[in-house]
């Protein structure tokens, strides 16, 4: 099940594997920074502490930082997304997802907000 963050992250397990996460920016942190034009991700192996910043994403609009909600281990990137990086605007809850993490503890998954606790959190910034 996918989950997200209060900063526009959303997460969901890999397979089977609870232990391992995919994770990229919601559609709505994508419509805010419009068109994505470079995309810096982490090389697999960096650990990463909560709160770190895990990638830097660039748009025609502003740069944007996408930030771990949790300690790992980046063990896999979002394949092509360097040279293609408007794909995470396209699709980016899907293919234009950005890294895999091992997670440190996997009981930390649960502090996500569910799908209709993340739009509920946005309707009130509105």
């Amino acid at each position: 099940m996918k989950r997200y963050t209060r900063t526009h992250e959303w997460f969901e397990p890999v397979g089977t594997d609870a232990a391992r996460v995919r994770l990229g920016i919601t559609a709505h942190a994508a419509q805010e920074l419009g068109s994505i034009v470079f995309v810096e991700l982490p090389a697999p192996g960096r650990v990463v502490a909560r709160g770190e910043s895990l990638a830097v994403i660039e748009s025609v609009k502003a740069v944007g930082e996408v930030y771990a909600p949790f300690p790992g281990t980046v063990v896999e990137v979002g394949a092509g997304l360097a040279e293609n990086p408007e794909r995470i605007g396209e699709d980016p809850e899907g293919t234009g997802w950005l890294v895999v993490l091992a997670v440190d503890d996997p009981a930390e998954l649960e502090q996500g907000m569910d799908a209709e606790a993340y739009q509920q959190m946005l309707a009130a910034q509105a």
